[in-house]
C-alpha cells in the first residue's frame, strides 16, 4: 500500500499543502477537527472540493495540468473527521498540522496525532506564530517533530522553511526533506527563531516601503515598480548574501554608515559586516566573504549568473533596447 500524507486541518493552508501532494501523485487524507453537524459538514467539504477543482481548472487552462486529469487528481483526496470510527492510520508516515494559530487547538491536534499515528511518523507544524520549541512538548517523541513553513500559494511556491528544535532528529529532517523534494519543493533548514528566514526579511522590506510612502519619498506605484524591475529581478538570480559578496562587503559597509547617519540607526551594519571588513572577507575580490570562493572560477560564475539574469529579462520583456547596426 502506498503511504498517504496527512494534513491536520481543513483550512486554506491545508488545502494548498494537500494540492501540492495530490498534483505530485500522492494520496492525501485531510483531517477535520472542527465540530459540525452533518449538514454543515457536507456544505463545508463541498466548498473545499469546489475550491480545489477551481484551482485545478486554472492550472489545466494554463497547461500545467493535463486535459481531463482533474478527476484523477481529486480522487487522491480523502476528507475525514478526526473522531471518525474505523479509520486506519498505519500507512501515514508524514503529517502536517495546519490548524488556526491558537495554542490550545494545536495542542489538541498534535496530541491526537501522537495517539493515532505510528511512533516513527514525522509530524510538522505549519505555524508562522509559534517556535518549534514551544510546540514540540505537545508531541510524543518530539525528536520526530519540526515546523515546516510553507509560502502561499503552497501548491505553487517552491520554498518550504523547515525549523528544527533542539532535539529534532536528523532522520526526521532527512525524511521531510526527501518528501518535499520529491514533489518539487525546495526546503531550507533554520534554527528556532521568530520569523524564520523569508518573513523576517519580508517584514523589514514591507515596513520600509510603507515608510517611504509615509515620508513622501516616492509614490506607491513607483516604489512597487522599482521593486519589480530592480530589487526583485536581481535577487531572483543572486541571493542577498551572494549579492553582498558580488558587489563587495565594503560597499554595504559604507552605504550603511551613510544611511544610518542620514536617516536612522536602523540602517547601521551588523557586527559581521564590520568583522568581514577587518578580516578582508569582502567577497569576490578577496576570494571569500559569506561564501568561500577558493577554487571557484569567478569569471565563469559571473557568466552563469548573468545568463540567468538575461533569461529573466526575456521572460519579463525587459531586455535592453538594441538598435540595429546601420539602422
Amino acid at each position: 500500500m502506498t503511504e498517504r500524507i496527512s494534513v491536520l486541518g481543513s483550512g486554506r493552508m491545508g488545502e494548498g499543502i494537500a494540492l501540492a501532494y495530490m498534483l505530485a501523485g500522492r494520496d492525501v487524507v485531510m483531517v477535520d477537527f472542527k465540530k459540525r453537524d452533518s449538514d454543515a459538514r457536507e456544505v463545508y467539504y463541498a466548498a473545499i472540493v469546489d475550491r480545489l477543482r477551481e484551482e485545478l481548472a486554472y492550472l489545466e487552462d494554463r497547461r500545467i495540468v493535463g486535459s481531463g486529469d482533474i478527476d484523477i487528481i481529486m480522487s487522491r483526496l480523502s476528507l475525514v473527521r478526526h473522531n471518525q470510527k474505523d479509520l486506519v492510520w498505519d500507512d501515514i508516515k508524514l503529517a502536517f498540522e495546519a490548524l488556526p494559530e491558537v495554542k490550545e487547538i494545536k495542542s489538541e491536534a498534535l496530541g491526537w496525532a501522537s495517539r493515532h499515528f505510528s511512533d516513527d511518523t514525522v509530524i510538522a507544524s505549519t505555524t508562522s506564530t509559534f517556535l518549534v520549541t514551544e510546540l514540540a512538548e505537545m508531541v510524543s517523541r518530539p525528536e520526530r517533530f519540526m515546523n515546516a513553513h510553507w509560502l502561499n500559494p503552497a501548491h505553487l511556491m517552491p520554498l518550504v522553511e523547515v525549523s528544527k528544535g533542539a532535539i529534532t532528529g536528523k532522520v526526521a529532517i532527512d525524511s521531510l526533506f526527501e518528501s518535499l523534494k520529491a514533489i518539487g519543493k525546495v526546503p531550507v533548514l533554520c534554527n528556532a527563531s521568530p520569523g524564520y528566514i523569508v518573513p523576517r526579511l519580508q517584514v523589514l522590506i514591507m515596513n520600509e516601503a510603507a515608510r517611504m510612502v509615509e515620508e513622501g519619498v516616492a509614490s506607491a506605484n513607483d516604489i512597487d515598480t522599482a521593486i519589480r524591475t530592480g530589487f526583485g529581478l536581481r535577487y531572483s538570480v543572486l541571493g542577498v548574501l551572494e549579492f553582498i559578496d558580488w558587489g563587495g562587503g565594503d560597499i554595504l559597509y559604507y552605504a550603511s554608515n551613510y544611511l544610518s547617519d542620514a536617516l536612522d540607526e536602523r540602517f547601521r551594519a551588523p557586527e559581521v559586516i564590520h568583522a568581514n571588513m577587518l578580516e578582508e572577507r569582502r567577497g569576490f575580490r578577496d576570494g571569500r566573504g559569506f561564501f568561500d570562493y577558493a577554487g571557484v572560477d569567478l569569471a565563469e560564475r559571473r557568466r552563469y549568473r548573468s545568463d540567468d539574469f538575461l533569461e529573466r529579462l526575456r521572460l519579463t520583456q525587459l531586455l535592453p533596447v538594441v538598435a540595429t547596426p546601420g539602422g
